[in-house]
């Protein structure tokens, strides 16, 4: 977890202040691990993002990240219809770009695996340790 701050690492997500506690490094070695580690191969990864003015680049280090993934790039979403798509896809999982209710000077990720189930940030940050 070399150069990530620990404290992005939340029960339900991943989120800080960017760039300085979360950035684009922090997010493509997340997608990395996910990649290698918690998703399934056998199948496509849904990604979004929403309109904060660092999503666009987040979302793009993420899909860097997944490297040749199969992956279903929505672009701008809610979060609603991020879970939609990854349900509708039948998706190994999904990775959302989104700080949600924080304010914009935030941003992070909602990761989930099949069928929206939720991945825990503090998941990912072990996953991150054996595998980062």
């Amino acid at each position: 977890m070399k150069g990530i701050n620990s404290s992005i690492f939340r029960a339900y997500d991943i989120r800080g202040k960017y760039p300085t506690e979360f950035n684009i490094s922090a997010a493509k070695k997340v997608a990395e691990v996910l990649s290698l580690a918690v998703f399934d191969k056998k199948g496509p990864i849904v990604v979004a993002h929403d309109t904060r003015k660092s999503s666009v680049a987040i979302y793009n280090g993420i899909i860097k990240g997944l490297g040749d993934r199969k992956l279903i790039k929505i672009g701008p979403a809610t979060t609603p219809m991020f879970y939609f798509f990854v349900i509708k896809q039948k998706a190994k999982g999904g990775i959302m770009v989104t700080a949600s209710h924080n304010p914009s000077n935030w941003n992070g990720l909602k990761i989930v695996g099949p069928k929206a189930t939720p991945i825990s940030g503090l998941d990912v940050k072990k996953e991150l340790e054996k595998n980062g």
